[in-house]
């Protein structure tokens, strides 16, 4: 016989004042990493649609297809914590819905833009009391904001006499001037709603593992500012120097005599600079080591290079590095748009001993700036003297000021070839390279 659960044993103590306040309309949930919102928000839903067999419940992201591995999972969870044996439950992937079948009470998974099919699919018998939205941020950066909110308020509290609530997920950006900012100031001067923001530390460190805890204490002596953000949830504000934590300490030759793997970015420009930047992937010290670039602007030049001229000078590049490190693999990860250089490396390749495998660039910008940030923030990447280039365009790289102002983070179009093609590089291996960061930054 399963032993009863106590709420208060599943969530922390800053999230009990708030679970059976059915006279909140609206709360807002922020944390740093591991502040269980999202846990508490699927416990909550999950004791929905099993203590009330006249309400059902909708979670929301921006994107449909980023909810299975996301939310639709965590309520899953959220069922163990409880005590429930699963077979209580309809649980079904397409469509995505958890029916608690003594009750008939579901919960429904949309993206916003899919909010009509959902609607459809309500028993007006059983309406939608609890709205769940997960990573908020994703209805300003992508969507309308406020408005698209109101308007997610309006089409569900349609037939509800009371008990409706929202509940709103997300960690705050680093911008204090961020529109999500300042929606979230405004609603708290609301009577009907409250915000409670959390970190790691108000979590029972018996929740967490010492692996993450170590995480987190090993970035606030590396990086203060940063821990602020990604751990305590904190709007520290945004540095115009992109990658302001490289200093001399990411500065260093190869170690290795031979490598396995070597990676290289690559950002082309017709007469904007083409750049390659090569790197040695050390799995056994966890190092990502720079060792050459090859860099050349048509416009500081005055002449202009034809993609078969890059390409030779791309293979001038591998032939060397092979010889140099013994390397037979190499990644290369190539601006997408520069389809007629990857022909022309594929054909000047041909015949070589070792093996280039092409792939096109993961041009996600934001997320690529922040992985490099943690490459180098946890000093897994190192640049050699000889990426001169590469070594220049870290003190120059910079978002718009005006832009930050405005609560946007938008790298000026300047000073950056080297950065992008590093950028290409570390998303390409990012599944090799998350291993090497303590256990909270995987991202997993």
């Amino acid at each position: 016989m399963r032993r009863q659960v106590k709420i208060s044993e599943i969530i922390i103590p800053k999230y009990l004042p708030i679970f059976n306040d059915k006279m909140i309309r609206h709360i807002i949930l922020t944390s740093g990493r591991a502040g269980t919102k999202s846990s508490f928000a699927a416990i909550r839903a999950d004791y929905q649609i099993v203590s009330d067999p006249h309400g059902s419940v909708v979670v929301l992201r921006k994107h449909h297809n980023k909810l299975r591995k996301t939310v639709y999972k965590e309520m899953l969870r959220g069922i163990s914590r409880l005590g429930i044996p699963k077979q209580k439950f309809a649980i079904t992937k397409s469509p995505m819905e958890i029916t608690y079948k003594k009750t008939g009470s579901t919960i429904y998974f949309s993206g916003s833009d899919g909010i009509d099919d959902t609607k459809g699919i309500i028993d007006e018998d059983k309406p939608i009391k609890l709205v769940i939205l997960d990573e908020l941020t994703e209805f300003f950066d992508d969507g309308e904001g406020e408005d698209e909110l109101q308007n997610i308020e309006a089409t569900f509290i349609r037939g509800n006499a009371s008990g409706f609530q929202m509940i709103y997920l997300y960690n705050p950006p680093k911008n204090p001037n961020a529109p999500i900012v300042k929606w979230c100031k405004k609603m708290e001067k609301r009577p009907d709603c409250v915000h409670i923001h959390t970190d790691y530390r108000d979590v029972p460190k018996a929740w967490l593992g010492k692996d993450l805890i170590e995480s987190a204490e090993m970035m606030r002596e590396l990086d203060e500012k940063q821990y602020r953000w990604v751990w305590g949830g904190e709007s520290i504000g945004v540095d115009e120097l992109i990658y302001y934590m490289f200093s001399d300490r990411n500065k260093a030759r190869p170690t290795q005599k031979k490598y396995s793997l070597i990676g290289i970015g690559v950002d082309y420009g017709q007469q904007n600079a083409t750049t390659y930047q090569a790197f040695g992937l050390d799995i056994y010290h966890k190092q990502l080591e720079g060792m050459m670039e090859y860099y050349h602007s048509g416009r500081d030049s005055g002449k202009q290079h034809s993609p078969s001229e890059y390409a030779k000078a791309f293979i001038q590049m591998t032939d060397r590095l092979h010889e140099m490190y013994s390397c037979n693999a190499f990644y290369v990860f190539i601006d997408p748009s520069a389809k007629g250089l990857s022909e022309e490396i594929k054909r000047a390749s041909a015949g070589r001993t070792y093996g280039i495998s092409l792939k096109d660039a993961e041009n996600t910008v934001a997320l690529g700036i922040a992985r490099v940030q943690k490459c180098l923030t946890y000093g897994i990447l190192s640049v050699s003297p000889e990426q001169e280039n590469l070594v220049d365009e870290f003190g120059l790289y910079e978002y718009d000021k005006d832009a930050l102002d405005r609560g946007k983070e938008q790298p000026v179009k300047m000073n950056d070839h080297c950065m992008d093609a590093l950028r290409y590089l570390v998303m390409g291996l990012w599944n090799k390279l998350k291993y090497f960061l303590p256990v909270g930054e995987r991202e997993e």
